[in-house]
């Protein structure tokens, strides 16, 4: 193979390495603030829980109130009936006292709904709770992880960069300038295998000339359709049989 179609070939993998790492690196902040919403809404969830139970025991407090109330009313009516004269006195304290006895039972009974709810709010609570100290747990794991592949990645670019430096300095500069150029122009990407009479990037059949010439690996030849720098991948020859082998008897 062609020395610096060799060179070209190791240079677009550094390359390649090297700008997965750095969208990796660049990706840590959204990572950060994709941990740091994760987190928000674990914590939200369990603010909602309590504010709920909170609401529920608010409501159960004033209900208790109100129950406060009749039970009041209930007990100056009984008094008052037992100093009435008449009948229709006796009657009329005898609805009163029977209409705070049914307003009572109201009550009572929305309590009992209240307290039920909040024991079912109070599970949800700490359901809400377990979830926010598990999520905070992966999180920080995650974290750490994202840490420690981002400190790697920064040393795996440092190595990168000076095979780079070193691949570079063996090359010749006008297939450096070819390799650049088109690189500039393609997304970083300038080399491109070509396989069956087709460049493997753009997808566009090659002219059977140009393809034969790439077959040989003896020269730059660029595609013609995304200029991108062709090389040619033989197929693995076949392993040679052992002579050593005896041969089953015909």
């Amino acid at each position: 193979m062609n020395a610096d179609l060799e060179r070209l070939i190791a240079l677009q993998k550094l390359d390649s390495t090297a700008h997965e790492a750095e969208r990796r690196v660049a990706e840590g902040p959204a990572r950060e603030q994709a941990f740091t919403a994760r987190i928000e809404l674990a914590r939200a969830h369990v603010a909602a829980a309590k504010e709920h139970l909170t609401e529920n025991q608010n409501a159960r407090r004033a209900i208790e109130k109100d129950v406060a109330v009749h039970q009041g009313r209930l007990s100056k009516f009984r008094e008052q009936a037992m100093a009435v004269k008449t009948n229709e006195e006796y009657h009329a304290f005898q609805k009163e006292i029977s209409f705070a006895q049914t307003e009572i039972k109201k009550l009572e009974d929305q309590v009992l709904e209240r307290m039920l709810e909040a024991d079912e709010m109070t599970a949800a609570v700490k359901k809400a709770e377990a979830e926010l100290a598990a999520e905070q747990k992966a999180i920080d794991a995650e974290t750490k992880a994202a840490t420690a592949e981002i400190t790697a990645l920064k040393a795996s670019l440092e190595q990168i960069a000076a095979a780079r430096a070193e691949l570079v300095r063996g090359l010749d500069p006008n297939a450096l300038h070819v390799f650049e150029l088109v690189a500039r122009k393609r997304s970083g990407v300038a080399v491109s295998e070509a396989r069956d009479g087709i460049c493997t990037i753009c997808h566009v059949r090659l002219r059977p000339q140009v393809f034969n010439t790439v077959r040989r690996n003896e020269a730059i030849t660029q595609c013609d359709s995304c200029n991108r720098i062709l090389y040619f991948v033989p197929a693995p020859t076949p392993p040679t049989p052992d002579a050593s082998v005896s041969q089953p008897a015909q």
